[in-house]
């Protein structure tokens, strides 16, 4: 394992992404480990603050790792192409490009990015024939301050970026390898309602296949840290494994029911002891 000091902004808005938590996350992360897997992601908060070498990152949505390993691979044409939506950027012309279906990986990488900066709250929404279809939002901005192209293919550069189920890719960490798991879920009201990831349910039957294969990494002495859903049922099956903290949306940490705020998210620890 080796660390970066550069760092680079997450370039997606993503839906449960951990920016928020990440000051509560790095009390967590064990000082020393071999390779870093997320097997969920999303944004890649965690794995752009922490900069990573060597990293296994994946994801099931093809669009998603599509766009990740285009940043890592072309990110001189990406860049070029978001400069072009930049300019053209109005309603009609971001209905247009919703509706396109583009052939390169270049096209596609610049029309996720492009639609998760300018769709409602940046949220990702597939109907049943799995194309996207988040009406457009207010902001216009379709560049970041902070968009870094060169620095975030120089951060994936050493990265393996693969689209893929977790658990084939929980599967393969082995002892002191680091595995951050941010699964799909709400925190409305702590209930323990799922959401519609890419054309299917982060489904309940998802969540005990989830607690297999992190109790399986855990018997190979991986380091596990998982956030999920703060609710009884999700807690029972995770915590039986290892310690369980509850986090608020501001950052504060209590073990306690009654210390906690009403909005959320567990934050379970398997194997690591910082």
């Amino acid at each position: 394992m080796s660390f970066d000091n550069e760092t680079v902004t997450p370039f997606l808005k993503w839906a449960g992404g951990k920016r928020w938590a990440l000051p509560a996350i790095n009390n967590f992360i064990p000082r020393r480990f071999n390779r870093y897997f997320e097997p969920f992601l999303g944004g890649g908060s965690l794995f752009f603050s922490l900069n990573p070498s060597p990293a296994i990152l994946s994801d099931i949505n093809e669009e998603l790792i599509n766009f990740y390993q285009v940043l890592r691979d072309d990110y001189i044409g990406l860049e070029k192409l978001m400069k072009i939506h930049h300019k053209n950027h109005n309603s009609e012309y971001y209905y247009t490009i919703r509706a396109t279906n583009f052939e390169t990986s270049t096209d596609k990488a610049a029309k996720f990015l492009y639609l998760n900066r300018t769709c409602w709250n940046g949220l990702y929404r597939v109907n049943k024939a799995g194309q996207f279809n988040v009406p457009i939002g207010t902001k216009t901005k379709v560049f970041s301050d902070d968009d870094d192209f060169f620095g975030a293919s120089k951060i994936l550069s050493t990265a393996e970026i693969i689209c893929s189920d977790f658990e084939k890719i929980i599967d393969t960490a082995t002892a002191e390898d680091f595995i951050f798991i941010d699964p799909p879920y709400t925190v409305r009201h702590n209930n323990n309602n799922f959401i519609k990831y890419n054309k299917e349910l982060f489904s309940w039957s998802d969540q005990v296949r989830l607690f297999e294969s992190i109790k399986r990494a855990v018997y190979r002495k991986a380091y596990i840290l998982l956030t999920n859903a703060d609710h009884p049922s999700v807690v029972s099956l995770f915590s039986s494994l290892g310690r369980y903290i509850s986090l608020s949306r501001h950052s504060v940490l209590s073990g306690k029911t009654e210390g906690r705020r009403r909005t959320t998210e567990a934050l379970f620890i398997y194997n690591v002891h910082n």
